[in-house]
């Protein structure tokens, strides 16, 4: 077991989650999923999670296989045209992490997704979370309009709150 990443996590409280994501930033995320959602038939959701529990980090937990177990928490798979995205922060390890369902990963490639995680993590080094995230749905809604554009009214599948577990 890592012994660093058990203390960082260990040591990333709710308030240190609320400061980096306080209310304007989340209401501005869910303002920008909510204009994402207009451009395509997509669907795009957004988590940030503070820290693993103590059990799942002594089991080596990753920040990706969290990612796909909050996929299927939050339901990003149900959607119509299989075409849901979940961006997915692990604050404690500054760990971004983007699943994709299967209609639109096999059209965009792991590499596309990981240059968006990498630019957001960037972000967050930087300590600018709200504009990496913000950043980070732009450049997820540009896929979503090339591979599924607008055929009809668009309509909301998936809540557009971000989630702050």
């Amino acid at each position: 077991m890592d012994l660093k990443r058990f203390f960082r996590h260990l040591f990333m409280t709710r308030w240190r989650v609320n400061a980096a994501f306080p209310r304007r930033s989340l209401h501005a995320i869910e303002k920008a999923v909510q204009e994402s959602h207009q451009a395509h038939i997509g669907q795009v959701r957004f988590a940030v999670e503070g820290a693993l529990h103590s059990t799942a980090l002594f089991k080596g937990l990753s920040a990706r296989e969290r990612a796909i177990d909050v996929f299927s928490q939050l339901r990003v798979w149900d959607t119509e045209y299989n075409n849901g995205v979940l961006i997915y922060l692990l604050l404690a390890d500054r760990d971004v992490e983007i699943i994709a369902d299967r209609g639109i990963h096999a059209k965009v490639g792991s590499s596309e997704w990981e240059s968006i995680c990498h630019a957001m993590e960037a972000a967050f080094r930087r300590g600018a979370y709200q504009s990496g995230v913000l950043r980070g749905i732009e450049q997820v809604t540009e896929l979503l309009k090339k591979h599924f554009p607008v055929h009809s009214p668009p309509r909301d599948e998936l809540p557009s709150s971000p989630v702050v577990m």
